[in-house]
């Protein structure tokens, strides 16, 4: 990924987002462009409108930490946005994915018997891992019944944003599609911020802007996010309509994994659904082990 680029898209969408209203700024007459003027970003960061223009054309390195704070608030970055700048300003210094250490092999990393040990204790939940290329690399019992319109098969690693986006399946798996879509593309796109020499990523970026027209144009939004914490519906196969509650945790042993953890609330229907899906996957993966 070209890093002048990602930094010029990223800061004129940022830029044409926003309202002159939004900042205060008083406007007569018609304006030629979206949202505020480079000059007007340049004013509110307290920077020249040369330097500015010369960071809006993608020459961030050597930018420093208060140029880069002063840009944040002036396009009134979100902290998942805020942290994409710097992120884009350290691969322009040539200090890729945040100060992370190296990663392992994530195929490996995920083989580890004591991580998947830890995803099986997990027997009431749907826990799984999953990379920054959004490969889903494990699973305890409940989440291989639960992902199965992801997993298929199993001929390849079972890839989230492929099933997203390739899959027509996905359509009926996730009732809110256009919002798991853009989450989808928001979190690869700040993990391309954090490391945009990852090839895996760049392929997968690849393959999906050439066969998914939705894809290309949701990535060329430059919209980042992270995901965290929150609640998604999905519609399973086996037992209907699900509302979950998701908690994203970093695994520390293994940079740029995460565990996951899809529940419901108590007592909910969504909580009993739940457990008849975690009753059939547990009588079938006891049956499979005594074949």
């Amino acid at each position: 990924m070209d890093n002048h680029q990602e930094v010029r898209e990223f800061l004129t969408t940022r830029r044409a987002r926003i309202t002159p209203d939004q900042v205060g700024l008083v406007t007569t007459g018609a304006r030629r462009v979206p949202g505020l003027r480079r000059s007007e970003v340049a004013t509110l960061a307290g920077l020249s409108v040369e330097y500015y223009a010369r960071l809006e054309r993608g020459q961030i390195a050597g930018a420093s930490s208060g140029v880069l704070e002063a840009l944040a608030r002036a396009l009134q970055l979100d902290e998942t946005e805020r942290a994409h700048l710097f992120d884009l300003a350290r691969a322009a210094d040539g200090v890729p994915t945040s100060g992370r250490p190296r990663r392992r092999s994530p195929t490996r990393a995920a083989s580890r018997h004591s991580l998947q040990w830890a995803l099986e204790a997990i027997t009431d939940a749907v826990a799984f891992v999953r990379d920054p290329r959004q490969n889903l690399l494990a699973t305890n019992t409940l989440g291989r019944t639960f992902y199965s319109p992801v997993i298929g098969d199993g001929g390849r690693t079972p890839n989230l944003a492929r099933f997203q986006f390739l899959d027509p399946a996905s359509r009926d798996f996730y009732p809110d599609w256009d919002l798991f879509a853009q989450m989808c593309v928001g979190i690869m796109r700040a993990e391309a911020g954090r490391d945009p020499h990852d090839r895996g990523l760049q392929d997968l970026v690849g393959e999906l802007s050439t066969r998914s027209e939705t894809f290309r144009r949701l990535w060329a939004a430059h919209d980042v996010r992270a995901h965290g914490a929150g609640t998604k519906r999905f519609h399973h196969p086996l037992v209907g309509e699900l509302t979950l509650v998701y908690e994203e945790l970093a695994i520390t042993a293994e940079p740029g994994l995460a565990l996951l953890i899809y529940t419901a609330e108590p007592g909910s229907p969504s909580a009993e659904r739940l457990r008849l899906l975690a009753s059939w996957a547990a009588s079938k993966d006891t049956a499979v082990s005594t074949e």
